[in-house]
């Protein structure tokens, strides 16, 4: 078997190592263009899984490479003329030229050939050979040579970035982040052997700009970071290794191979450095890949490279998103710039969703207990009646008149079990079991303001007088029972309405014998090409709807409703006017995002008008519709969100998609906190997460790094009622109030 590596990297290094220990007889050379002790970048950082890989794979050359580790347990955040740390982590690191030295050697002892200052410009003259490792790096010639068949995708980011080492020599991974006349300058920075850190500075590419970095050479640009950063660097050195200012590229390939060429680390795949596992999945794709072989044999390359990239893929794509939240991070971190130091660091600590609170509270106590104490304070939640600090879920918040007990938040999840839009008992212990389970605000399942604004038969309504008093009964319940608050969601379901339950064939139309209704929509298109297409609506129709809107908020007060939701989302009626994708209209109510806000604001403001003065109004929105420009995008959310709190309103519930069957939302563990905390941030107006938040933990994590106002879950009540109770007991916070009759189930830390 001959095997051709293009590239001198650890993955084409470590895969001939491990090639040349499984298949001894096998010719495996490797073609580096650079010299042998030429490297970008100075140190590479491993955790212990990893390390445990490599062991296993070749303990020869772990053995050496562990001889030579840095190694650290804490994380020093720098800010505002403080230090925050945190301990308990755990990490060893190494320099990037010690460790291809390592590797080099052990390829010459197991017989690898290695070709250094070897420009390759053309596969042709490899043509014998069964395998050619693109290990040529993300800017792969040979992956753009053959991209139809690996279909990249090369998403460059919004920051710039420069490689430095310095001489300081550090004990921790340092953050720092500083302040300037341009804009924010960070820095990432780690040790690796003795007199030489890995310094990365980086800043928004309007800052790079704006300080002239875009005319500085590599010298003197060290030069001007070694003034911003003089106060931490003190008298030593910022080291240069022709590492200049980058743009960080995130590369993804739909496929890794082709015939007998296979993408591996870079080349298939980035993760963004401030998670530091470029390296790690370089090295981990060798061992998939010599596993393949080993499975497959080397008879059946084509085996071997689709079991490659099936084991890897979906682990690599777990490691991208957690790089690519990390990296969207640090391209928004001047917004936390006013966050207390210690809430910072939480936030940092926290930043790629694989560290969460209650993880962060085994690995750093001291921590979280910093934590506790400065979010109560700064909310100015009081200690418990035990003296305890709450965790943030169980601090209070306050909307007008409602005060909430604490930040837990029942989303509104559809029943389908109404009858003509009544609730009944099941609606009345659904949402009677959710009350005494400990959440500081229920809110009703999507309630419709006329018959035909019902997504299906079985929904809710509140548009007669038998739906008034049923939902009546279910509020003197919940205020009777316990101290949660219950809001109604008020809406109409549009184009997307006139269809069957769920579990009657995934909302299908209503067919003749259902009875279904005709659909109203901004304009005459239907949601699936299937489905009834709406009517436009006229000026009759809006006027029509306005005031249903209008006598449903009348009957909520009189049903005695703590607040008023307005469904703005999820391709219902007035989502449907905010998209682009349902709003094809030519008049003053389409076009322009002015224009097509301009009826969703017509409704509020008469809803508003209708409603107590001294009882809120929140509103949820799609923040994007996952489809680029051609939908509701970030920009747009933001836009939503500032002219309903001109108008009004209270706090927007922010949720995405639901416009159009073509959205492609990327899910992930509360993958629309995001949208959410940009509102927050650049409108100021209270902000209440949802989606993929999976309970306590999740909760006190967003809470406390200041990225949502309240946190609003659907499924985890589902599956547990009661999640709020428990949480008391697990998070030991004795003023939770528990229904009399359930105190013996109660069951506190101390």
């Amino acid at each position: 078997m001959k095997i051709v590596s293009i590239g001198a990297g650890p993955a084409g290094l470590f895969f001939s190592i491990l090639m040349k220990k499984a298949y001894p007889d096998a010719d495996i050379q490797i073609f580096e263009r650079n010299r042998h002790d030429n490297t970008f970048g100075w140190g590479v950082v491993f955790s212990d899984e990893t390390l445990d890989n490599i062991e296993a794979a070749d303990p020869e050359s772990f053995a050496e490479v562990r001889r030579n580790f840095a190694y650290w347990d804490s994380i020093e955040t720098y800010y505002a003329e403080t230090c925050v740390t945190s301990t308990g982590h755990g990490f060893c690191g190494l320099s990037r030229k010690k460790l291809l030295m390592i590797l080099q050697e052990r390829c010459r002892d197991l017989g690898v050939q290695m070709h250094f200052e070897t420009e390759i410009e053309s596969l042709d003259q490899f043509a014998d050979a069964d395998l050619i490792l693109a290990a040529d790096g993300a800017n792969s010639w040979i992956r753009k040579e053959h991209e139809e068949h690996f279909k990249p995708t090369v998403d460059w980011r919004k920051c710039k970035f420069a490689w430095f080492g310095t001489t300081k020599h550090l004990t921790a991974f340092t953050f720092v982040f500083k302040e300037t006349e341009w804009g924010l300058f960070q820095v990432h920075a780690y040790p690796f052997e003795k007199g030489t850190s890995t310094w990365i500075v980086e800043c928004h590419e309007d800052v790079w700009k704006r300080a002239g970095l875009d005319k500085l050479d590599e010298q003197q640009s060290a030069a001007f970071c070694k003034e911003i950063f003089a106060d931490e660097l003190g008298d030593d050195d910022l080291l240069t290794n022709g590492s200049a200012w980058r743009t960080f590229p995130t590369i993804t390939n739909e496929t890794w191979s082709h015939e007998n060429i296979v993408l591996i680390g870079d080349a298939a795949h980035t993760a963004h450095f401030s998670i530091g596992s470029g390296t790690k999945l370089a090295m981990e794709d060798t061992i998939a890949l010599r596993d393949a072989f080993l499975e497959h044999g080397t008879d059946d390359i084509p085996g071997v490279l689709k079991a490659y990239q099936d084991a890897r893929y979906v682990e690599v794509i777990k490691t991208q998103k957690a790089a690519q939240t990390s990296l969207e991070w640090f391209e928004n971190s001047a917004r936390y710039m006013k966050q207390h130091p210690v809430l910072l660091k939480l936030n940092l600590m926290c930043r790629s969703k694989r560290i969460t609170w209650d993880n962060l509270e085994l690995r750093d106590p001291e921590l979280i207990a910093r934590v506790r104490e400065t979010f109560a304070e700064m909310v100015g939640a009081k200690p418990d009646s035990d003296g305890s600090v709450p965790v943030p879920m169980f601090t209070p918040f306050q909307l007008r008149e409602m005060h909430l007990e604490n930040r837990v938040v029942v989303s509104p999840m559809c029943q389908y079990s109404a009858v003509d839009g009544t609730p009944n008992d099941w609606h009345f212990v659904h949402l009677g079991s959710r009350a005494i389970g400990g959440a500081g605000l229920i809110i009703t399942e999507m309630t419709n303001v006329t018959a035909d604004g019902r997504i299906t038969p079985g929904c809710t309504g509140m548009y007669a007088t038998e739906h008034e008093s049923a939902w009546k009964r279910i509020v003197d319940f919940v205020h009777t029972n316990s101290r949660a608050k219950i809001g109604i969601q008020l809406a109409h379901a549009g184009r997307k309405g006139s269809v069957s339950h769920p579990w009657e064939g995934d909302d299908v139309p209503l067919v003749e014998a259902e009875e279904p209704w005709q659909t109203i929509g901004p304009s005459p298109i239907p949601f699936y090409p299937e489905w009834r297409t709406p009517r436009e609506m006229d000026r009759e129709d809006m006027d029509a709807v306005r005031d249903a809107f209008v006598a449903s908020a009348k009957m909520s007060d009189a049903a005695g409703f703590d607040m008023i939701e307005l469904h703005m989302a999820h391709g219902y009626l007035l989502s449907s006017f905010l998209s682009p994708m349902s709003n094809k209209r030519s008049d003053e109510y389409g076009g322009s995002l002015e224009n097509r806000l301009r009826y969703p604001l017509e409704v509020f403001d008469a809803v508003r008008q209708a409603w107590p003065q001294h009882k809120p109004i929140s509103v949820r929105i799609s923040a994007t519709d996952w489809a680029g420009d051609e939908g509701l995008t970030g920009d747009d959310a933001v836009a939503i969100a500032r002219a309903l709190q001109e108008h009004g309103c209270d706090a927007v519930d922010v949720s995405t998609a639901g416009n159009s069957p073509e959205s492609k939302p990327e899910y992930g563990r509360m993958y629309q906190v995001p949208f959410a905390e940009r509102i927050k941030y650049e409108v100021g107006i209270p902000v209440m997460a949802v989606g993929a938040i999976q309970g306590a933990d999740h909760c006190n994590t967003i809470l406390a790094a200041e990225r949502t106002d309240l946190c609003v879950m659907a499924r985890p009540h589902l599956g547990n009622p009661y999640l709020t109770l428990q949480a008391s007991d697990e998070y030991d916070f004795a003023d939770q109030h528990w229904p009399g009759q359930y105190l013996l189930g109660r069951r506190r830390k101390t």
